[in-house]
């Protein structure tokens, strides 16, 4: 991209804004405590057997705990703590079953955390077993793990791979040895060609890898390395996320050097490096931030329109209710959003006290879910079908005035095309910025990672 674009997203406030990832809308940061466990046991008894739903199981605990990280995880040396946190995990899914109709099933499974591979191969099968006989898998289950190549070994993957794993989602970051020192993560590329080599002899054929851009002494020469070493291990899609610096959130943070962070016109270019790497060597780029093959599941979503955004990122994931499980988890329900007690104690307490562990959340309005749709069809495709919306919304009229502020503010990378409204793929850095006009809540005094 030429100076002249620079200078543009420069004057459309790229480099300055700090804004929502819309992994949700409303964003977690309008939840309320008036919406809880009673508003979660109310969607989960309305649910329709007849439609698969989505699960997401959050393991909070770590061995070591990353300095970048902003997950709801804390460290710990022993499995005390984690076999103690199992047995809640088994308690609330006992309630879960009390809630559900009968004959749910499972189309999806998700397990992150925290690090999900702290568990013993004992444990997986434990947990795995007591989700399934809640929840049993659907026709096309799909199951996928957060794995730390350095807290998992043959065995684990093995437990895994036999609880039905189809898809393994490996930490990488940043294979640089001065990043990874600077966030607190030493893992060398030896450890993570092992693991990886570790679950294709598995049997597990869909890999992911998760890299992030921003870190403290990135640059464009290391990023290309590691980008370079993740092509030798060939995934499936690789997710491209921007660190985001909030110490007042995440204490450990504060242990991150300010001066050596990339500053927002840095970090958009190495945004830009990775993207280029991917797509020139086959990878589709899905949204703003991930890639996947052609033939992988997300670029189908993409290609037939139903790519979705979901507290993952972008999924292919077509279940319309995702439960979430375990201290912090989200979950969505077409009603609304209901997250568990996010400390673990909190959570641990809700349960064995005998109830569902929603403390807050979120009861959706039409006009919520008007701008929410609107946000997912920017987000997702870059593309706002006006006569979708009208379908599917019947105030849709009110967003005109976002429409038309948005084709005046943003002329040229915003454009209407018959009916809808389009970024062009020199407007797409400036997606998340866009999305945020049709955002009600956007006055919300909250501290959102940078838009670059």
């Amino acid at each position: 991209m030429g100076m002249n674009n620079i200078a543009q997203l420069r004057r459309l406030g790229l480099f300055d804004a700090r804004v929502p990832r819309y992994t949700s809308y409303p964003p977690a940061t309008a939840f309320n405590t008036q919406t809880g466990a009673a508003f979660q046991k109310d969607c989960l008894s309305k649910l329709d057997p007849a439609t698969p739903v989505s699960v997401y199981v959050h393991i909070p605990f770590c061995e070591r705990l990353c300095w970048f990280c902003a997950c709801r995880t804390q460290g710990t040396s022993t499995l005390k703590p984690v076999e103690n946190y199992l047995d809640t995990l088994l308690t609330e899914l006992q309630m879960l079953k009390s809630a559900l109709p009968d004959n749910i099933r499972m189309g999806q499974l998700h397990w992150g955390g925290g690090t999900p591979t702290i568990l013993t191969p004992a444990m997986i099968r434990r947990l795995s077993n007591a989700i399934k006989a809640i929840i049993p898998p659907a026709s096309d289950f799909s199951f996928s793990v957060e794995i730390d190549p350095t807290l998992v070994d043959a065995a684990k993957i093995d437990a895994l791979a036999a609880s039905g794993m189809t898809r393994a989602s490996i930490g990488i970051q940043d294979f640089a040895p001065d990043v990874q020192a600077a966030i607190g993560r030493a893992q060398s590329f030896e450890t993570t060609q092992t693991c990886v080599t570790q679950l294709r002899s598995a049997g597990i054929t869909s890999l992911n890898t998760d890299l992030v851009y921003g870190l403290p002494h990135q640059t464009l020469d290391k990023l290309t390395d590691t980008i370079n070493h993740v092509r030798a291990l060939d995934p499936d899609r690789v997710a491209l996320f921007g660190y985001a610096h909030v110490p007042t959130f995440s204490k450990r943070q504060k242990l991150i050097p300010l001066d050596a962070l990339p500053n927002d016109e840095a970090r958009y270019h190495l945004a830009q490096r990775a993207a280029k790497a991917f797509t020139s060597d086959g990878y589709t780029a899905i949204g703003i931030d991930h890639f996947a093959k052609p033939g992988d599941s997300l670029s189908r979503a993409q290609e037939t329109g139903h790519l979705r955004r979901n507290f993952q990122g972008y999924t292919d994931d077509t279940c319309p209710t995702l439960i979430g499980i375990g201290a912090s988890s989200i979950s969505q329900f077409a009603q609304g959003y209901v997250q568990n007690a996010s400390a673990t104690a909190a959570y641990n307490e809700r349960i064995n006290a005998g109830d569902l562990a929603g403390h807050r959340g979120y009861a959706l309005t039409t006009d919520d879910m008007l701008h929410a749709e609107a946000i997912n069809m920017a987000m997702c495709h870059f593309a706002i079908d006006l006569d979708q919306l009208a379908a599917r919304h019947m105030q849709a009229d009110s967003l005109t005035p976002i429409h038309d502020a948005l084709l005046k503010d943003f002329k040229g990378l915003v454009i209407k095309d018959g009916q809808t409204i389009r970024i062009t793929p020199a407007g797409r850095p400036l997606t998340r910025l866009i999305a945020q006009r049709y955002d009600n809540f956007s006055n919300i005094t909250a501290q959102y990672s940078q838009a670059s």
